[in-house]
């Protein structure tokens, strides 16, 4: 694993940068899940951003973060409401140097910022243990149908601030 870039900054999405959003989320999903996907299945699921305008609007709705390297988007997460993790991509040549945790720790924080009191994602089986390491926990298996095409995915769920638990004491 290629170490931890501390290069890397974040910075509020911009109308202009969903052309290069599109892409990296092609790229990422193209080149990061081939061992958990089948061909059609990634074809499939990167058709959402075949409509740059309905892909853009989704994430115009949402808190999108951009994770950037010396300036250049290398990776974007989204905040669905207070309380779901909607999108996280990240651009293969940036993969596993911290841009990912980077995006995940902004949208935590602003999560508990606007009260939330978990956390919700649907993790791709690529992300899922990702997701794991960070505290989140498997809640329910899911399928979902992109186009002709059926993927599987994992509802996960971190808590915060969970003040029954003992002093000390890990959630798990």
């Amino acid at each position: 694993m290629a170490p931890a870039n501390q290069n890397f900054a974040l910075r509020p999405m911009l109308p202009a940068d969903i052309p290069l959003l599109a892409e990296i989320f092609r790229a990422s999903v193209e080149e990061l899940a081939v061992e958990d996907y089948s061909d059609a299945q990634i074809e499939a699921w990167v058709e959402a951003a075949d409509d740059e305008e309905a892909f853009g609007k989704r994430l115009s709705d949402q808190l999108t973060l951009l994770a950037t390297m010396d300036g250049a988007p290398v990776g974007f997460a989204s905040l669905k409401g207070s309380d779901v993790i909607d999108m996280l991509y990240v651009h293969p040549a940036a993969a596993g140097q911290g841009a990912a945790k980077l995006l995940v720790d902004a949208l935590e924080k602003l999560a508990g910022a606007r009260g939330a009191k978990k956390l919700t994602v649907e993790a791709s089986d690529t992300a899922h243990d990702f997701f794991r390491r960070r505290g989140y926990t498997a809640k329910s298996r899911n399928t979902v149908l992109r186009g002709d095409e059926w993927l599987a995915n994992t509802t996960m769920e971190k808590s915060f601030g969970d003040e029954t638990a003992e002093p000390g004491a890990t959630l798990q």
